[in-house]
């Protein structure tokens, strides 16, 4: 059936939402977007032609709600919705609502997502097929397995087991067990967590492939049953069991590997009747066999790699299929030209195991270069918000090699100016700059041999002094511009040279202090009571600093947000907080607190007040960004106090409990007894 599609709604929000409108501009397809409360300010809601405000800002509340979304289409005079990936873009009911309101939905059928939704499902339909699988068992949501059927299941698959959300994806509800006695946490954990995440607890054991690499294709399948493939992506480099950093073609697939992938892959897309853009997700072992994953029935957010070797939109592509289009023959004639990666840029901590973290975007810029593709759904003068992931934007790099590529990404990123939400921009940089990258020598254990503090190294005292010094010479220039009198006179300089200037600031919880003055024979400066070498200042305004330090001059960007300096130069980024002279002691939090190390909601309390802990109890679970985050303690000692409870929502920082030694646990319990006597 041929339609004819006027006007687009996506049904998603973020860097996706702004990547298909750019599409429909080229197509001159009228858009429509849809945004949450805290979503407002984004660019994707400017970018579409017409915007329809969905009130709130919870997932179940706004963007998974099917009944607003196809209500926002009718108001808008939308004939078709594109889901975008994630929320309702693998939900076959929301591919049939869509269809009895007269919509088309780019995606495949209701009947394929239904095949595929289920992991269980679809690896018993591919084993039909002859697609290779890995052996496992299921455990659905109608009840809990006891603790023997679970000892039973691992011990038959052997370990390391994986479990695995059977509806969803992204590494919610995913865990792994070495030992067999722990198999009953994880699933019970994994089943909390994929129930909060896709409302539905089942999930599936099966062997885990030890450093295996995650390898996917791309099909493409049209309504005359049609099936092609667009090659291979390799997605190995992985925290958490998400995808950070992707490529194409893959570095270790030869023609032949890549023959018998992709037959497989088209295999599988015939055995579900595929329609539109999907994936095909396979694991390879260390011996080049490899096994069925699953197939996401939707674009994923490493398409544009694909785009970048293969010269094709897909996005067009999806449209033209749910428009009716046979596949082209520059689609099922593709060829691989150069290579592409992508390095998916967060809003996180990755120092601290990957947190995320939210809060305001002062500056977002990325230098755009020949070969440089932005997919961003951030800009500077945004907020990244608790309720959704926290990717700040694809970048994407290509080259006629590899090692092109990988050069452009990792300059561009390391030059970008990123103010505001810690990001993991740094460690992105170091694992392409790394050896074993460059050599192609990965697979999805990569950051667990290699942890954050060994890839990315503390920045040596000479370049914080660099930076420290910057910041406080652009911080004195700006209050220097503001004088009412002597405006123009040099930052620091003092007749008397007894008596420097003085800044203090935190940088990575350290106290430095630097002090300057300059006199008639230039600067005198030191950081951290040490003396800075060759100190020489060419010129300073508030936001950038002309100095020579140790005989090498360097440009340095200072950006100042309040009273914090965020300072970027070839020697990397630092953020510098100014440290208040007469701090308020009534804001240091009790000795033995334990804090939310980032905003989110607390799903579960597993201590009360006056139970005795050893150190790494859980005491307190946090949900942020989908995602549980359990908060332990660090040394042994009784719960003094517990100031929240399930359904709390809390910022950063927040004391969630207070853990103290025995003694001094015991006098506070007893202060607290006779107080509560007192009120009585």
């Amino acid at each position: 059936m041929t339609v004819t599609i006027k006007k687009l709604l996506v049904a998603n929000r973020g860097e996706i939402a702004s990547r298909v409108f750019r599409t429909c501009r080229a197509m001159d397809i009228a858009t429509v977007a849809v945004y949450s409360d805290a979503d407002s300010g984004l660019p994707f809601v400017s970018d579409a032609d017409e915007a329809v405000h969905l009130p709130g800002n919870a997932p179940g509340e706004t963007y998974l709600r099917a009944d607003l979304l196809i209500e926002a289409a009718r108001r808008t005079g939308a004939d078709a919705v594109h889901p975008g990936y994630g929320f309702l873009s693998e939900n076959a009911d929301f591919a049939r609502q869509c269809a009895a309101a007269g919509l088309t939905f780019v995606g495949p059928t209701p009947e394929a997502i239904d095949a595929m939704g289920s992991k269980i499902a679809a690896k018993e339909l591919m084993r039909e097929a002859g697609v290779p699988v890995l052996p496992g068992a299921v455990f659905d949501s109608r009840s809990e397995p006891d603790a023997g059927q679970l000892h039973a299941a691992a011990a038959e698959i052997g370990t390391p087991v994986l479990v695995k959300a059977a509806f969803g994806g992204g590494g919610r509800g995913m865990r792994i067990v070495h030992e067999i006695g722990d198999v009953v946490e994880a699933v019970a954990s994994a089943r909390r967590e994929a129930a909060s995440a896709f409302g539905n607890g089942t999930v599936f054991l099966e062997r885990f492939v030890e450093s295996p690499r995650h390898i996917e294709v791309q099909i493409v399948g049209d309504q005359a049953g049609t099936v092609v493939h667009l090659f291979e992506r390799e997605c190995s480099i992985q925290r958490r069991y998400q995808k950070i950093i992707e490529e194409a073609p893959s570095p270790v697939v030869d023609d032949t590997l890549r023959a018998q992938l992709c037959q497989a892959a088209v295999t599988a897309g015939k055995a579900i009747g595929y329609v539109g853009a999907g994936t095909v997700e396979f694991v390879l072992d260390a011996s080049g066999r490899f096994y069925f994953l699953e197939v996401n029935t939707r674009l994923q957010v490493e398409h544009p790699v694909t785009e970048l070797i293969t010269g094709l939109d897909l996005v067009k592509l999806q449209l033209d299929i749910a428009a009716g289009a046979p596949i082209p023959d520059e689609v099922s004639q593709a060829q691989i030209s150069g290579h592409a990666i992508e390095a998916r840029l967060y809003a996180e901590d990755a120092a601290a195991g990957y947190l995320p973290t939210s809060g305001d975007v002062h500056t977002f810029e990325i230098a755009a270069v020949d070969g440089l593709r932005i997919d961003a759904g951030f800009a500077s003068g945004t907020r990244v918000s608790t309720f959704y992931d926290s990717m700040l934007a694809k970048v994407i790099a290509f080259g006629a090699t590899r090692d092109d590529a990988r050069r452009l990404l990792a300059g561009s990123l390391a030059r970008a100016r990123l103010h505001g939400v810690t990001t993991n921009r740094d460690l992105l940089v170091a694992i392409l700059r790394s050896g074993e990258f460059g050599a192609g020598a990965i697979d999805t254990g990569y950051l667990e041999r290699h942890p954050y503090g060994e890839l990315v190294p503390v920045r040596a005292d000479d370049a914080r002094a660099v930076h420290a010094l910057a910041a406080a010479l652009a911080g004195q220039a700006g209050r220097r511009r503001q004088a009412a009198v002597l405006a123009g006179l040099p930052s620091g300089f003092r007749n008397n040279p007894s008596a420097p200037q003085t800044a203090s600031y935190e940088l990575n919880g350290t106290a430095v202090e630097v002090t300057y003055r300059f006199d008639r024979d230039g600067l005198t400066a030191a950081v951290a009571g040490q003396p800075v070498p060759g100190a020489r200042l060419l010129s300073a305004t508030p936001d950038r600093v002309d100095l020579v330090c140790a005989g090498i001059r360097r440009i340095v960007a200072v950006t100042r947000i309040g009273t914090t300096a965020y300072v970027d130069s070839p020697l990397g980024h630092d953020v510098l907080a100014e440290v208040e002279r007469f701090p308020d002691p009534s804001a240091a939090a009790h000795a033995g607190s334990l804090l939310a190390p980032m905003p989110g909601t607390v799903v579960r309390v597993t201590a009360a007040v006056g139970d005795s802990v050893e150190a790494g109890t859980a005491i307190i679970t946090i949900e942020a960004m989908k995602m549980e985050h359990t908060i332990r303690t660090p040394a042994p000692g009784v719960v003094t106090a517990l100031p929240v409870s399930v359904g709390t929502q809390v910022d950063s920082g927040t004391v969630l409990a207070v853990v103290e030694d025995s003694g001094a646990a015991e006098q506070d319990l007893a202060v607290g007894d006779s107080k509560e006597d007192k009120d009585d």
